[in-house]
């Protein structure tokens, strides 16, 4: 979430209290993403109760019994602590309460899948859907027609997902596709990648070479840039013939350019060192 000042605060705040909730086993981390999209859409959609629930004249236990009040009754007890929370913390603006709703709900989804032993699985669906989409103008067309209904999108999305990738990849697209907000497809499925990838403390390196790395070539480039960046890494690979035999690895902003023999050879030695 790129947010300032209060918001940010306040959103650090809430991703500790999130963290909490999920650590509970009777805590139902998909229900629980899914509660906190519904109370995002609403927020989305209701300017004059989002701003009522931002407002810093108004008291913090008072937002928060408004919350009690109008929620109560259709989301989980964890989903309206977590939300009365959120509006008792500051925000620089009131939109940015509803960003911190969505990328809350977003990591509770991760969680889930983590805690199922399915978030490798999730980073590199999240990944070779973003590739697809890019290489499909025809499917870019459909998912970011605005003319479209959010039901037409997420029958699309089923029909292509279904047993074809993990239900939390499903559920993470289908929202963002249904609800952007402004994002755009790939900026969106970008940040998700990174949030999965924050669940294990780890960078993203996208590798894209002209023939597919071995086991050992890709074991090798990941420790060299773990060791390189002193995080662990998370590999998404790229085919393209284009790249002439060598790799081309993006990590962040920073892009490493250089021959596939080099780059490997590089990475032993530093393995070694």
């Amino acid at each position: 979430m790129t947010a300032h000042g209060a918001s940010r605060e306040a959103f650090a705040a809430a991703r500790e209290r999130l963290d909490a909730l999920t650590d509970r086993t009777s805590v139902d981390a998909v229900q629980l993403a899914g509660e906190l999209a519904t109370v995002a859409a609403l927020l989305d959609r209701e300017v004059s109760l989002r701003r009522v629930l931002t407002d810093p004249a108004q008291a913090g236990e008072a937002k928060a019994e408004l919350v009690q009040r109008l929620l109560g009754s259709r989301i989980s007890g964890p989903a309206v602590d977590l939300v009365s929370g959120l509006v008792r913390s500051r925000w620089s603006q009131s939109r940015d309460l509803v960003d911190a709703l969505e990328e809350l709900a977003d990591i509770a989804d991760l969680t889930a899948a983590q805690k199922a032993g399915t978030l490798d699985n999730v980073e590199d669906e999240l990944f070779r859907f973003g590739r697809i989409v890019a290489s499909n103008t025809e499917l870019r067309a459909a998912l970011t027609n605005r003319k479209a209904t959010a039901s037409a999108k997420s029958e699309l999305l089923s029909s292509l997902l279904t047993r074809r990738a993990d239900a939390a990849t499903v559920r993470l697209v289908t929202r963002l596709v249904t609800a952007p907000r402004g994002r755009s497809l790939e900026a969106g499925l970008e940040a998700l990648s990174k949030l999965a990838a924050e669940r294990r403390n780890r960078m993203v390196a996208v590798v894209t070479s002209a023939v597919p790395l071995s086991d050992p070539q890709k074991q090798r480039l990941g420790a060299a840039l773990a060791k390189l960046y002193g995080r662990p890494m998370h590999l998404n690979l790229d085919v393209d013939p284009a790249v002439l035999g060598g790799i081309r690895v993006q990590v962040g902003d920073e892009v490493i350019n250089g021959s596939l023999a080099d780059r490997i050879e590089d990475a032993a030695r530093r393995m070694a060192s």
